[in-house]
Formats: C-alpha cells, sequence, structure tokens
C-alpha cells in the first residue's frame, strides 16, 4: 500500500525530547515500512525514517524562531500536490487541512491527538462533518459524538524499546510535562504525605513558565522532591523502570496519556487519577491502580508493592505494542480505500444514467 504519513512540524520525528505525537507517527511510520508498505513521511527536514521523507521546513519548529503556520501551509501545499501518489493520505496535524481535504477526493483520515472538550472546535467539526477521523481513546470523543468517526486506535510502542524491571524502586516518579492539567501538585502532596521520594522529569514549556515559578517551584522546599527536568528517551527506561510507582495525576480530559503505557512496559504500576482516558487505558489492580482523590492515591501507593511488575509488563504485550497498532491502522486504511472505491464507482455509474435522461428530456 502506498502510505503518506503527514506529521506536525513542531519536533522531528522522533522527537529528540518531548513530543508525544511526533512519537507515535514515527513509530507507525517504522512499523508500516518492516512490513513492505511504500511509506512518505512528511515532516521536519531533521526527522530520521526508514520511510522516504519529504522535508516540510528545515528542522524542528519549537525552538527555531520561525512561524510554524508557514511552514505547515507549505508543507499541506505539498501533501496536496503529490496526493494521486498514494493509496491513503495520513493526517496528524490537527484540523489544519481540513478545508483542503474536502475538496479532495483522495482516501484520507485524520487521527486526533489533542483535547476536543474546548467550544470552538464544535462549528468547525460540525462544517466539516464528513472528515473521516480516528480517536486515539473513546473517552476523546465524547465532546464530539456526531463526528465521523471510523475508529478508536490505541497507541502503540515498540515492543523491544523498553525493558521490564521486575524489582520496584524506591522512589515515586512523574514524567511528562508542568502544566496545571498535568497536576505535579497533586504529585508533590503525595510524596510528601507517604514520604516516599519523588523525582520529576518533565519539561516547562514558555506558557507554564509562570505557573511553575508561582506554583510548584515553591513546593520544592524539601530534599524529598527531586526536580530533573526534561529527559531525552535513551533515559527514560532507567528512570521509569528505576521507579516504586509513576504518578500520573491529571486533572483534565486526558486523551491518550502516553506516559501510562510507556511505565506499563517497564514494569512499573501507574497511580493515575480518574480523569479522561484513564479508565480505559488502566486495568485497575494490574497495571496500577486509579484513584479520584489523593487519598486514595496515598493508599494506593502504600498498596503499590502487592502488584507484580511482570503482570504489569504483560499486560503492555497484550494491548500497546507498535505491531497491534499498525494492524489496527491499515484496518481502518482498507475500509477507507474500500469506501472510496466504492463511491467513485456509483459516481461512474450515475453519471451516463444523468446524461441519458437530460438527452430524453430534450
Amino acid at each position: 500500500m502506498r502510505i503518506a504519513q503527514v506529521a506536525p512540524l513542531y519536533e522531528s520525528v522522533p522527537p529528540k525530547l518531548y513530543g508525544g505525537t511526533e512519537r507515535i507517527v514515527s513509530y507507525l511510520t517504522e512499523e508500516l515500512v518492516r512490513r513492505g508498505h511504500d511509506v512518505t513521511l512528511y515532516a521536519a527536514g531533521d526527522s530520521q525514517t526508514r520511510a522516504r521523507l519529504v522535508p516540510g521546513s528545515p528542522s524542528a519548529l519549537r525552538l527555531s524562531g520561525l512561524t510554524p503556520e508557514v511552514y505547515h501551509i507549505l508543507m499541506l501545499e505539498d501533501v496536496f500536490r503529490d496526493a494521486g501518489q498514494y493509496d491513503i493520505v495520513h493526517f496528524h496535524v490537527d484540523f489544519l487541512h481540513f478545508p483542503l481535504s474536502s475538496r479532495n477526493t483522495i482516501p484520507q483520515v485524520t487521527t486526533m491527538h489533542g483535547r476536543l472538550d474546548l467550544p470552538d472546535l464544535v462549528p468547525l467539526f460540525k462544517r466539516f462533518s464528513e472528515m473521516p477521523l480516528v480517536s486515539i481513546s473513546d473517552s476523546q470523543r465524547r465532546p464530539l459524538p456526531w463526528a465521523n468517526w471510523v475508529g478508536t486506535v490505541y497507541h502503540g510502542l515498540p515492543a523491544d524499546l523498553y525493558r521490564a524491571s521486575e524489582e520496584p524502586g524506591e522512589y515515586l516518579a512523574f514524567l511528562g510535562r508542568i502544566s496545571p492539567e498535568k497536576r505535579p501538585d497533586r504529585a508533590i502532596e503525595i510524596a510528601k504525605r507517604t514520604g516516599i521520594p519523588l523525582k520529576i522529569a518533565a519539561k516547562v514549556d514558555k506558557v507554564d513558565r509562570e505557573y511553575f515559578e508561582r506554583e510548584i517551584e515553591p513546593l520544592l522546599d524539601t530534599s524529598l522532591i527531586e526536580f530533573i527536568g526534561e529527559i531525552g528517551e535513551h533515559e527514560k527506561n532507567e528512570f521509569i523502570g528505576g521507579a516504586l510507582a509513576m504518578l500520573f495525576p491529571v486533572d483534565w480530559p486526558e486523551p491518550f496519556g502516553l506516559v501510562m503505557i510507556e511505565s506499563f512496559a517497564c514494569g512499573t504500576p501507574v497511580v493515575a487519577f480518574r480523569c479522561g482516558s484513564v479508565p480505559e487505558v488502566m486495568r485497575d489492580g494490574v497495571s496500577g491502580f486509579v484513584v479520584e482523590s489523593i487519598d486514595e492515591a496515598v493508599d494506593a501507593v502504600h498498596r503499590i508493592d502487592s502488584l507484580d511488575r511482570r503482570v504489569c509488563r504483560a499486560y503492555f504485550d497484550e494491548r500497546f505494542t507498535v505491531e497491534r497498532m499498525a494492524e489496527d491502522y491499515l484496518e481502518v486504511y482498507e475500509a477507507l480505500q474500500h469506501a472510496n472505491s466504492v463511491e467513485r464507482a456509483k459516481v461512474r455509474y450515475l453519471e451516463p444514467a444523468a446524461a441519458d435522461y437530460a438527452a430524453s428530456a430534450v
């Protein structure tokens, strides 16, 4: 199958540090290539891939000082210039391409990677209600249940990306991004109430710098809490696998939560707050505990040694590998290809009939 993957340009594919969407695009692209498909990747120019790379920008844009909108528009122009070459085009750039896609008959699909509960999205998705969409959890769909959902595909990681650690560590972990919805303050409170050290490996975006300095930095006033900052992919296995438990104290409609399945892969159970996709991704009492309050989280941490880390890893192997993710997407691609072929056949069938009717009317 000839497949185009269209990635955001903010990070390279895969990203050097933080960048969940770009990581998933990378894993999917490389697995599709491994399976023998002809894949073209539209992404930042410093991306690394075995697919054919069409650079949409010289390099990743997040820290470049360049104007992201300009390069995304230029990339989309390239995509639609080449669209006839592909059996399907898979977009990962939110809704930026909708006006062009709605005027094009190529088989195409869009994975929505972010939150969808923002009121401004309703008129947009109603205007482009024909766009085929994939959700990364069923929970993510709830604000827009009437949209044209053609599947839910959970994220997947390469099975050999992380090795599982069977022995629990002696600290709690928080991984990802410092922001109000990720609630690092909850993680700090849980650590202080359990008396177990907490290591925070998280980036601070410019938009969250004030929140970090005002709300979080003052809480780092104890040797119990260690703020490490952003870490790279090669550091994650040791950081996650060496933890007693991963804290995932989110306070927003989490679309998926890549940190959770990274932890499962390392054999490290997760204490996660019941928000968004958490009940879908977690298996309470197997991969960790799902909680609804600080008190429940503290109790869960005290019970974490009742869980078998080997079973946690087995749960990852059962549900969240890149092989399973690629198979799910290929099913979506084939269904859309078939639907597109049927629709084109209908048009070819109806056009002569319409012409005959017009002739007879004369």
